[in-house]
């Protein structure tokens, strides 16, 4: 059931947010309030972290140079350590020399951050970045 709801916004944030909106497409100013509405109950969820003791979820995307210096032993080597966290993961080649790696994991949070934070950290990752996702069991 959808309750209504009314907002008061200063016209030009109001402007911005309505070229913002119609940048990323969305059908209408409620659709893109509800996304940012449950962006922040997924930042909630996170920053409770460890106290509800249930299971988070994150992508970890990464991009580097395979002929870099043992550089993808290193990171299967890691995600190896960790393999009950990694759920999934795709390993794309960009061109000759560039791979984007993109991994799904999930488990408890501080340990899926760690580990995000480990590849990302790793000598020779061009670009990394880990993303906390959510479940989607507290979100409707």
């Amino acid at each position: 059931m959808l309750e209504r709801t009314a907002i008061s916004l200063e016209k030009d944030l109001l402007a911005r947010f309505d070229r913002l909106i119609g940048r990323r497409n969305y059908a209408n100013r409620s659709e893109a309030i509800r996304d940012l509405i449950r962006e922040q109950l997924v930042h909630d969820e996170w920053s409770r972290q460890e106290k509800d003791g249930s299971d988070k979820v994150a992508v970890v995307s990464l991009v580097y140079d395979h002929d870099s210096s043992s550089l993808a032993q290193k990171l299967t080597h890691i995600q190896h350590e960790h393999h009950k966290a990694v759920v999934s993961s795709l390993h794309v080649h960009l061109d000759e020399h560039n791979c984007l790696e993109v991994l799904i994991l999930r488990g408890r949070a501080s340990e899926i951050i760690a580990m995000g934070e480990s590849l990302v950290s790793t000598k020779g990752v061009r670009y990394g970045k880990v993303v906390p996702a959510t479940t989607g069991r507290h979100l409707k």
